[in-house]
């Protein structure tokens, strides 16, 4: 992943944390309800402003901190032990905010396509 890529997960981060998101930008609530979307763009190749193997750096930062074997180092370390999980948590919000906004301003420029049914007599 390119240092451009990390700066800017850090810096929406620091953006949205702080309230000075861009006039327009989307809120939180419809952030989350684009992150599935998004993966799917991803994964079926519709979307490649955010690369697969960004999406699966993100998805291991989730077992990462989700996994349980990453407590013996808290419970050694104490504070030292929490700061990769802090880093990790970090970049893991600000690649979501990040990717998310986006997403969703890709997708905003997309066609709409509206699919309907024809009736025909007879």
């Amino acid at each position: 992943m390119s240092r451009v890529r990390r700066t800017a997960a850090f810096v929406a981060l620091w953006h949205f944390i702080r309230g000075q998101n861009r006039p327009g930008a989307p809120s939180l609530t419809t952030r989350i309800n684009a992150f599935p979307r998004m993966v799917g763009a991803v994964t079926s190749g519709r979307w490649n402003g955010m690369g697969k193997s960004r999406l699966a750096l993100m998805g291991l930062a989730v077992l990462y901190l989700l996994s349980p074997v990453d407590l013996v180092p808290e419970g050694l370390l104490l504070a030292i032990g929490l700061v990769d999980d802090v880093v990790v948590a970090t970049w893991l919000a600000g690649s979501a905010l990040d990717g998310t906004e986006r997403f969703i301003d890709w997708e905003n420029t997309q066609p709409q396509v509206v699919q309907s049914h024809v009736i025909t007599d007879g």
